[in-house]
């Protein structure tokens, strides 16, 4: 076994590939760009070697800075976690000159699966069952349009040499297709270098499910169950768990020996994932492999009671793998989500900012989490706005998703917007814990998980109040002075009975909440709904013990200044996230007019112009594309928010904008 191996690759990928080889007695070694100096992963390492700037592109892409540092080091191999250089053979090539071991299939597997094209034709040799499609080099926009009509619509286009959802389009008709397929190709190029595509046949209610293989220099080869992942946004993957929900054994058995033929196929040895396309009647077809461990494996794991990292580090010494087949046994049912920096409301758009407040999940025999991050933490536009990896574990699949349900509802995250709601939303929504399950699912019950918010309730406006009266009592000037006037907190008014008052904005309402002191030392809340008693007290978590008429309960508020000047209070209670806003009676600029038509399309986050589609004097109607604005490895497509006439076009092709700057101004 290795004693000393690196980690090409950051966040809660690097955390949990640290995890392992501390509990196997391995030294690891971490790399960071100049945005991950104080990342997470650097201080769990052992050592940790600096490898350039911010931008993947020039840290942790750079094959030759990372064999440096293993070298340096004295790393005797190199785990590439998942994304990065993990399924570049040419990384894999270097690595092996340099006498540094690949934690990884050999470089032949990886370029054998690296063309989702040329994997198609090897899996037909296998007789591995195929989507209809076309999957040749002839990339002429004529014939891709012509092989689209003749598998006829809807088609995906796809990346050959991608994944993660880039270059990936869904076009219903043949009008669409020329607009998609521009979108997809360079797309594809930003991301891979390379904007060759194949386009198959998609299917209506496909369900999105992968089988985990393992094979070692032995000849053993087995697969590890299969892992659904049909509940998918933008084509990325939101929820995945396992075993697959509604799979029997024959079609399991099926799936399994599908995918160790594949794996065979091409001389595969360490972890590996064959993705299937399967449709509600139980027909599955072969979509790609990707040639590494999956951001996913961990339900793998809870399932099997096998920890994957430990079986790559085995293999990868020269090992046989830990188990046979027949000593593979499913327990449970196991869940894990992706806890995204994201506005679901806003098309999923990655949010950046730092996380000034931040308590997920306490780990336990049901509960994991992988991350990458703490309180106090950026998410930049850099990397992936992956915030954690919740993971639960439990004895079927209905208990399974009523924790992670709950458990969402009591993530707190404030700094960046995440999509826990939805997650929660998700995993209590009755049709798909009923089974319902298919990639089409989000958009389909979309009006049920975007519901709109109700006004926040008399206990959110409770809690926020009383976290307010306590930044008073803190303030007080006159602590330490027990004589001074300026220390009763009675609040004082002349010609009126005491009392303090508190304004909220709340979306579209003004509220103002009304506490008086009473002898006992106790709260009188005056309430949207009516009066209510009240007592509080900070715990020793600096968290709120509320007692709100016959109620009690812990919450935290979080309060912090938003972008605009205004101060935000995050109020976390009862498994619901609200935020309010204060109301300054004494500040005269929030009074000004507000209703004034808006003049200019702002970035919504920093990133690089790829496209525009109108210059100064074109007329617009609301909702027609602008521009494209490339930023955490995804295109983001800008539209007019109302009819009008483009007065102006601040930058141009290939220029960097930072969040918030004017893009399309009008008149």
């Amino acid at each position: 076994m290795f004693s000393k191996i690196l980690i090409a690759n950051r966040g809660e990928i690097a955390c949990r590939v640290i995890k392992t080889a501390r509990r196997l007695g391995i030294k690891t070694v971490a790399v960071y760009s100049d945005a991950d100096r104080t990342a997470r992963h650097v201080a769990m390492a052992d050592e940790a070697v600096h490898i350039g700037p911010s931008a993947a592109r020039e840290s942790y892409l750079v094959a030759e800075k990372i064999i440096d540092a293993a070298k340096r080091t004295g790393a005797q191999a190199i785990h590439p976690g998942y994304g990065f250089l993990s399924e570049n053979a040419g990384f894999a090539d270097t690595c092996a000159k340099a006498g540094i071991v690949f934690i990884g299939p050999p470089p032949a597997a990886i370029r054998a699966m690296g063309s989702k094209s040329e994997a198609k034709k090897i899996m037909e040799k296998a007789k591995v069952p195929l989507v209809p499609g076309y999957h040749g080099d002839d990339q002429s926009p004529d014939l891709l349009a012509k092989e689209a009509a003749r598998i006829g619509f809807p088609v995906l286009i796809k990346a050959s040499a991608g994944g993660g959802g880039k270059g990936m389009r869904v076009v219903e008709s043949a009008d669409k297709f020329a607009d998609a397929l521009a979108g997809a190709k360079r797309e594809a190029k930003a991301a891979f270098a390379d904007d060759h595509v194949l386009v198959e046949k998609y299917l209506t209610r496909p369900r999105h499910i992968e089988i985990q293989v393992f094979a070692d220099g032995q000849g053993g080869c087995l697969y590890l169950f299969e892992r659904d992942c049909s509940i998918q946004r933008r084509h990325q993957k939101v929820i995945e768990e396992a075993p697959a929900p509604n799979m029997d054994p024959a079609r399991r058995k099926a799936m399994g020996e599908a995918a160790v033929a594949a794996a065979r196929a091409i001389g595969y040895q360490g972890a590996g994932t064959v993705e299937f396309i399967a449709d509600q009647d139980g027909t599955f077809f072969f979509m790609e492999m990707n040639t590494r461990l999956q951001v996913e494996h961990p339900v793998t794991e809870a399932i099997t009671g096998q920890d994957l990292v430990e079986w790559q580090l085995v293999v990868a010494a020269g090992g046989k793998m830990p188990l046979t087949q027949d000593q593979l046994h499913i327990d449970g049912h196991a869940v894990e989500v992706r806890l995204y920096a994201e506005d679901p409301a806003r098309n999923f758009l990655p949010s950046t900012g730092t996380l000034v407040h931040l308590r997920l999940p306490e780990e336990d025999a049901h509960v994991r989490v992988d991350t990458g991050v703490r309180q106090g933490d950026t998410v930049t536009p850099f990397y992936d706005p992956m915030i954690a990896k919740v993971i639960v574990h439990d004895r079927d699949r209905t208990s399974a998703m009523r924790r992670m349900a709950a458990l969402m509802g009591e993530t707190e995250v404030v700094g960046v917007t995440t999509n826990a709601a939805l997650l929660k939303a998700l995993c209590s929504h009755p049709a798909f814990v009923g089974g319902e399950v298919d990639t089409g699912f989000i958009e389909r019950h979309r009006d049920t998980l975007f519901a709109k918010a109700a006004p926040a309730a008399d206990r959110t406006f409770a809690v926020a109040t009383l976290a307010r009266l306590f930044e008073w009592q803190d303030a007080t000037p006159s602590a330490g002075d027990p004589w001074s006037p300026w220390g009763e907190q009675n609040g004082f008014r002349l010609l009126d009975e005491g009392h303090d008052e508190v304004r909220w904005n709340d979306g579209e309402r003004d509220v103002a909440v009304i506490a008086r002191r009473l002898k006992d030392g106790g709260l009188r809340l005056e309430l949207p709904g009516g009066v209510q008693e009240a007592r509080v007290q900070r715990n020793g978590e600096g968290r709120l013990a509320i007692g709100l008429g016959s109620d009690t309960f812990v919450a935290t508020v979080v309060r912090r200044k938003a972008n605009d000047g205004g101060i935000d209070y995050a109020v976390f209670a009862d498994g619901e996230n609200r935020r309010l806003r204060l109301v300054d009676p004494l500040d005269v600029t929030q009074y000004e007019a507000t209703a004034s038509a808006e003049t200019a399309v702002r970035a919504p986050l920093p990133g690089k112009i790829i496209d525009l589609r109108v210059k100064a004097g074109d007329t617009v109607s609301k909702g027609q594309p602008l521009l494209v604005l490339e930023a955490m490895k995804m295109e983001h497509t800008l539209a007019a928010p109302a009819d009008g006439k483009v007065k102006s076009v601040r930058y141009a092709v290939g220029e960097q904008v930072t969040e918030g700057a004017e893009l399309v101004e009008f008149e």
